[in-house]
C-alpha cells in the first residue's frame, strides 16, 4: 500500500466540460484530463507516446484528445487512434492506459496506482445535494506540505491568533477534548465551548447554548469540521491533492443547515470562510518557509497529541502499511484557548 492507492481529487466536474482538456498535477504525476464521446472523465498521463510532448495543450474534439505537437490523438481508452503522418491508414498500434477515475458529489477523483485495495474509495462528502442543506465550494493552493495543511485544518489554539476576533480570541478557556484513533481515522470530540465562536456568535449562538463540536482525520488527506449549536448544523469538509513537495491544492467544502437562512447566509459564509482560508495561506507559507530553511523541529503541547496521532497513519502508510491495523488509541486532552 502507498499514497498512490488513494483517491485524489482532479476537479470539480463543472470545470471538466466537454470538448476540453484540463492540466493537473497529484503526486508531482502530471496529468491530461478530458471527457471521452459518452461523457465519462478521462484521466492521461501527460505526456504523448510519440515525443513527450504534453497532452495538455492539444485539443479534445468529440471525445478524442489530440497532441499538439504531431496530433497523435488518443481516445477514452488511451487508445491513439490517429497518427496524422501516417496518412488514413493506421498501421501503428499504441496505447496509453489512463488512470482509475470516478467521478462523485461532483468531483472528478483519480487513483494513480493500479489494483489498488477494494476497501479503498472516494471520501463521501456529507450531505452534499441533500435537501435542506447548501454547500459551498471553494478551491485554494498552499504553499505548504500536505502533512502542515491537515495538522492546521484541525487545530484550535491557531484560531485565536491567526483569526483573532473573526472565528475565536485568546480568552483563557479551557477546553476538553477525547480523541481516538482507530479505523485508519483520528476522531475528536470537544467539551466545554459556548461563547468564543468569534464575530459571528450574533448568528451562531446567541443564546449561548452548548457547542457540539467534532474533528476528524480520514487518511491519508480529509479532514473535517463539525459544528452543532441548537438547531444549526456547520461543517468544513477539505480534501487535501498533494500536488508536490511543499505545494497542496485543497477542495472545502463549507456544508450547512440554517433552515430558512441558508441561501440568505450563503455570500456571508463564503466570505467568511474564504477569509480565514486567506489567513492560513499566509500562516502557512511563512512556516514553510522557514521549515525549508530551518529543518522540522516541534515541541508539544497537549494539544498537539491530536497532530501525532494524524502523523501516525500518514507515516503507516509511508512504510508501505494499511492504517487500519495500527492499535486503537483514545486520550483525553486539555488545553487552553
Amino acid at each position: 500500500m502507498s499514497f498512490r492507492h488513494y483517491w485524489y481529487i482532479v476537479a470539480e466536474s463543472r470545470e471538466l466540460g466537454r470538448d476540453q482538456v484540463l492540466a493537473r498535477q497529484v503526486l508531482d504525476q502530471r496529468l491530461a484530463c478530458f471527457r471521452d464521446a459518452q461523457g465519462h472523465a478521462v484521466v492521461l498521463r501527460d505526456r504523448c507516446l510519440h515525443r513527450n510532448a504534453p497532452l495538455s495543450g492539444g485539443s479534445v474534439r468529440n471525445g478524442q484528445l489530440a497532441c499538439p505537437y504531431h496530433g497523435w490523438t488518443y481516445d477514452g481508452q488511451g487508445r491513439v487512434i490517429a497518427i496524422p503522418a501516417l496518412g488514413p491508414e493506421l498501421t501503428q498500434r499504441h496505447c496509453l492506459p489512463p488512470y482509475t477515475s470516478l467521478e462523485q458529489d461532483g468531483f472528478v477523483y483519480v487513483q494513480l496506482a493500479q489494483e489498488a485495495p477494494a476497501h479503498i474509495r472516494p471520501f463521501t462528502m456529507p450531505h452534499f445535494g441533500e435537501p435542506g442543506w447548501m454547500t459551498l465550494r471553494l478551491q485554494n493552493r498552499f504553499r505548504a506540505d500536505l502533512a502542515d495543511c491537515v495538522e492546521n485544518f484541525i487545530d484550535i489554539p491557531h484560531t485565536a491568533f491567526v483569526h483573532s476576533r473573526i472565528f475565536r480570541s485568546s480568552a483563557g478557556e479551557k477546553i476538553s477534548a477525547r480523541v481516538r484513533r482507530c479505523d485508519g481515522q483520528v476522531h475528536i470530540v470537544y467539551s466545554n465551548e459556548r461563547n468564543n465562536l468569534g464575530s459571528y456568535r450574533w448568528f451562531l449562538n446567541p443564546r449561548g447554548l452548548a457547542v457540539s463540536h467534532t474533528d476528524s482525520f480520514h487518511a491519508p488527506n480529509v479532514t473535517s469540521v463539525e459544528y452543532r449549536i441548537g438547531s444549526k448544523v456547520f461543517l468544513i469538509t477539505s480534501q487535501a491533492v498533494p500536488v508536490a513537495e511543499s505545494e497542496t491544492l485543497v477542495y472545502t467544502d463549507l456544508t450547512y443547515r440554517f433552515g430558512l437562512f441558508n441561501r440568505i447566509a450563503a455570500p456571508f459564509v463564503r466570505r467568511y470562510g474564504q477569509r480565514i482560508i486567506d489567513q492560513d495561506l499566509d500562516i502557512l507559507a511563512a512556516q514553510a518557509e522557514t521549515i525549508r530553511r530551518d529543518g522540522r523541529e516541534f515541541r508539544d503541547t497537549p494539544a498537539d497529541h491530536i497532530h501525532r496521532l494524524v502523523d501516525s497513519l500518514r507515516e503507516a502508510i509511508a512504510r508501505g502499511e494499511d492504517p487500519r491495523t495500527l492499535p486503537e488509541q483514545v486520550r483525553e486532552i486539555e488545553f487552553y484557548v
